[in-house]
């Protein structure tokens, strides 16, 4: 009985200790974050078999697993007509290809970026399954990076192929042979190959049917590439339990080319075509074309008095450098007044050959606003006269003499005055001309009606007056006055009445502004020596935060001085000016690359009356690592629940660590040598 007490007794216990357990609620205790990403288990097929003939793949990782934008970031190579259907269950991602599976030829399935862990998100980057529906599988690879011409953003997303077709057609016709997209950090890696000759592109494939439409976004490397591979030994960095960590080697394969450089560009091509087309105001006819253009389009009148008469003779043209967009001031009073203008209009447009050929359009330009502004008219003359009728009433109750009255109203209202202004404000920069604006073309400008005065203690003093200059032959509307301004002083500009005509036969009112120069110690300067130029040309644009070009100037002799900046962050940009022309230049496919661009890896803060010089060897660093991280636009996605560190924001003083390595193979990139390379060409 004593026993069977006891072991009654040790149960109630038991149960009791389980129960308290139960409710006590208490916060687990925490772990170390998960920051490894998911590990490859099996596949089906296996990494490199041969043979394969069913169409649906299967990976198992060591952990559940969640895909992120799989439809664009998952690439099997070589390209799918139809896009494969790829999804994650639990451990398992499936990716089933449901174009028909083509004999003897080497799959890849690269899956970028797009495997990440489902609880802490951590990537798995650079994960690509190769198989064979063959005896024999091909494993060569070549390894880059891409990025945009202009600004050194790495391209992300975009697709990077070869084709074994050397012809320079083939990227205009053909599908890429083999493809793959480029990772967060621009890199790629091309995988699958045979040994042979290849040309290698990347393309914004926006219609996916990989290969080149004009419109896309483009870059090609200049000469063929025969990859291969060759043993090599690598380093790896092993971390213990205890955070301790050793430096292992291991033998493994380095395929080659991996320091491919692509740098994409747009060719700017639009098809030409008369994309609107109206008369927005009685007095404006405007034409706007889909593509800038080198000619003007031939326009006649074919109604009115007028008939067969180019348009030239009856308006003022109005127009952008780019000529696509144009508007035509109608100087013809018995014009203006019509509802209805008809045209024939002879241009330039792209036709289904992609060729320019003149064609011929005849077009009605209908005043829209002709009636609802004629019943303005009438509604405003209405309540003129009635409150005229309830003068007259009031003035007869005086005794005032009606008709004389009647015989002053005859005099016609002044008209309204031209709308001529100085754009710039109260203080003028001291190397800039003042800007002046119209509201309608003007025809005369009369310059001995300016005078200019400059206040010297508490007296303005006459100087020598700026002359007043159209901007633009094409822009009737905006003016401009060059002067060597002095630094600190104070100005007043005047404009007598009636110095200014517009097409229509209005005059300004007198116009006076005073206007304040900066001083020279308002300003900053920003100088560089440049090393790594070989004798060519080069143009340094010194950017704000944004990566936008505040001011530029040529480099001469190695040296530039970059004058009249205001004090604030600053970053800078080269250009090899090939052409010579002080502006940049986009390439053209297969025949010219874009102008290379370096920029200084440091940013520069400028304070008043500074002048700051600076060393730059534009060769100095890899390309990837020059571009600032404070105006990169595309930078790596953070992991959930990572922090920017203290001091990642690097001082102007200071160099980036390098985060940028060929995943697949373990080395650096070389590729500043490949863009020198390519520059020494041209």
């Amino acid at each position: 009985m004593r026993s069977d007490s006891a072991l009654r007794l040790l149960f109630i216990f038991v149960v009791t200790a389980l129960l308290a357990a139960c409710a006590s609620m208490q916060r687990p205790e925490g772990g170390p974050r998960d920051e490894a990403p998911p590990v490859f288990v099996r596949s089906n097929p296996r990494p490199g078999q041969l043979n394969v003939t069913g169409n649906k793949v299967t990976v198992e990782f060591d952990e559940n697993v969640t895909l992120d934008d799989a439809m664009n970031k998952v690439v099997v190579s070589p390209a799918q007509r139809t896009t494969p259907v790829v999804s994650a269950v639990g451990r398992r991602v499936t990716v089933e290809l449901r174009d028909t599976m083509k004999k003897d030829v080497t799959y890849t399935i690269d899956f970028a970026d797009a495997v990440k862990d489902l609880n802490e998100g951590n990537v798995l980057d650079g994960f690509a399954l190769d198989f064979s529906t063959g005896d024999t599988i091909d494993t060569l690879r070549i390894s880059g990076m891409l990025f945009e011409a202009r600004n050194l953003e790495p391209a992300q997303g975009m697709v990077v192929g070869v084709y074994s077709n050397l012809s320079d057609t083939a990227i205009k016709t053909l599908p890429l042979d083999r493809i793959t997209k480029t990772n967060q950090y621009g890199q790629f890696t091309l995988r699958g190959l045979k040994e042979g000759k290849y040309r290698i592109y990347a393309l914004n494939d926006v219609n996916r049917d990989y290969h080149w439409d004009r419109s896309e976004d483009v870059a090609f490397y200049d000469v063929t590439v025969s990859p291969s591979s060759e043993p090599a030994v690598f380093t790896d960095t092993l971390v213990n339990v205890a955070g301790e960590d050793s430096v292992v080697t291991r033998d493994g394969t380095r395929f080659l080319p991996d320091d491919i450089l692509l740098t994409w560009f747009n060719e700017g091509y639009v098809s030409q075509y008369l994309r609107n087309n109206g008369r927005p105001t009685q007095r404006t006819i405007e034409f706007e074309f889909a593509a800038k253009a080198d000619t003007l389009p031939i326009i006649k009148l074919l109604n009115t008095y007028r008939a067969g008469e180019d348009i030239s003779k009856w308006t003022v043209l109005q127009a952008n450098p780019t000529l696509d967009t144009l508007r035509y001031w109608i100087t013809d009073t018995s014009l203006i007044a019509l509802d209805t203008l008809l045209v024939e209009a002879r241009y330039l447009m792209t036709d289904t050959l992609e060729q320019l050929s003149m064609t011929v359009d005849t077009l009605r330009l209908v005043d829209k606003n002709a009636k609802s502004r004629r019943r303005q008219l009438e509604k405003e003359a209405k309540e003129r006269e009635k409150q005229r009728e309830k003068e007259r009433k009031e003035l007869e109750k005086q005794g005032v003499n009606l008709d004389s009255l009647d015989a002053a109203d005859t005099i016609p209202p002044r008209p309204k005055a031209l709308d001529f202004k100085v754009s710039s404000g109260g203080t003028q920069d001291v190397h800039l001309p003042l800007l002046f604006s119209s509201e309608t073309p003007v025809a005369r400008l009369d310059t001995v009606a300016v005078t200019l005065e400059q206040l010297v203690d508490t007296i303005w003093y006459p100087v020598a007056p700026p002359v007043i200059r159209q901007t633009d032959s094409l822009n009737p509307l905006n003016f401009y006055a060059d002067y060597k301004w002095e630094p600190g002083s104070k100005y007043k500009l005047v404009i007598d009445s009636a110095a200014i005509y517009d097409i229509y036969g209005l005059t300004n009112d007198s116009i006076a502004h005073e206007f304040t120069v900066k001083r020279l110690d308002d300003y900053s300067s920003l100088s560089f020596n440049i090393q790594g130029l070989d004798g060519m040309p080069a143009v340094v644009e010194v950017l704000d935060g944004s990566d936008k070009v505040v001011s530029a100037a040529p480099v001469k002799d190695g040296h530039v001085k970059v004058e009249y900046l205001s004090p604030g962050t600053y970053y800078a940009r080269l250009f090899i000016d090939r052409d010579s022309n002080g502006v940049y230049t986009n390439g053209i496919l297969d025949s010219i690359q874009p102008e290379e661009v370096y920029y200084y890896p440091k940013k520069v803060n400028l304070k008043k009356n500074w002048g700051i010089e600076q060393s730059w060897n534009i060769n100095e660093l890899p390309l990837d690592m020059q571009k600032p991280q404070e105006i990169k636009k595309n930078k790596p996605k953070r992991k959930r629940g990572e922090q920017e560190e203290p001091g990642e924001e690097e001082e102007e003083d200071d160099f980036f660590d390098d985060p940028f390595m060929n995943s697949a193979t373990g080395n650096r990139f070389n590729n500043t040598e490949r863009y020198d390379d390519r520059r020494r060409n041209y």
